[in-house]
């Protein structure tokens, strides 16, 4: 079994849509184990609306917060507290794909962060990166506080509108490799999101994350 972390450089970057892809490619489990806000619905329920596999199983999350903000504040508006040594892992015999909640610096709670959270969980990460001004700046922060935590990379997925100069510049400075892309689209459907899953499948078999079977 493998634990896939999908961060991103930032909030709103396309996390969801790119875990409900790999979900898809991979057949494989889905965890958001920390939810802040869910008046639209959850990340979870739409990663579900999307999979149209057999397999995959959606696992409930570990804190599921009301309010749109920060792990750590939504928490403390509900008298709560969040403690990574709380958060276990689903049982699975899959590979599981887990969500993070925004950047990886993003409190969790007075002194852990995100990224603290993918080292507890012992995953490697998929980091996604969609073009904005400040991008590259935000994409080499965080794949070098990822190199210097010793978190294993998979991988770069870029989401949205392509930008030469940019991925040029993350990929000549960071040494990564993109896996694959997801286009600005006018809406996800679980037909649009199988068709990026079969894209996704040849980069994901070079890299020993998916297999012919």
């Amino acid at each position: 079994m493998k634990n896939i972390f999908i961060t991103g450089i930032g909030t709103d970057v396309g996390k969801t849509i790119v875990s409900a892809v790999i979900t898809e490619a991979l057949h494989a489990d889905y965890w958001k184990p920390v939810q802040a806000g869910f008046a639209d619905g959850t990340d979870s329920e739409l990663v579900k609306s999307l999979v149209s596999n057999k397999k995959s199983v959606i696992h409930p999350e570990a804190y599921k917060l009301e309010m749109p903000a920060s792990p750590h504040a939504a928490a403390a508006a509900e008298g709560i507290t969040i403690h990574i040594k709380d958060i276990k892992l689903p049982i699975t015999t899959d590979t599981l794909v887990i969500e993070g909640a925004g950047g990886l610096m993003v409190p969790l709670n007075e002194k852990e962060l995100v990224i603290d959270l993918i080292e507890h969980l012992q995953a490697s990460a998929i980091v996604v990166i969609r073009h904005y001004l400040g991008s590259i700046n935000h994409s080499l922060l965080t794949l070098q506080v990822l190199k210097q935590r010793n978190i294993p990379i998979l991988g770069l997925v870029i989401s949205g509108s392509p930008n030469e100069q940019s991925e040029k510049a993350i990929l000549s400075f960071s040494n990564y490799k993109i896996i694959s892309r997801i286009g600005e689209e006018k809406e996800f459907t679980p037909e649009l999101i199988a068709r990026y899953a079969e894209k996704f499948k040849a980069s994901l078999l070079q890299s020993g994350l998916a297999t012919n079977k």
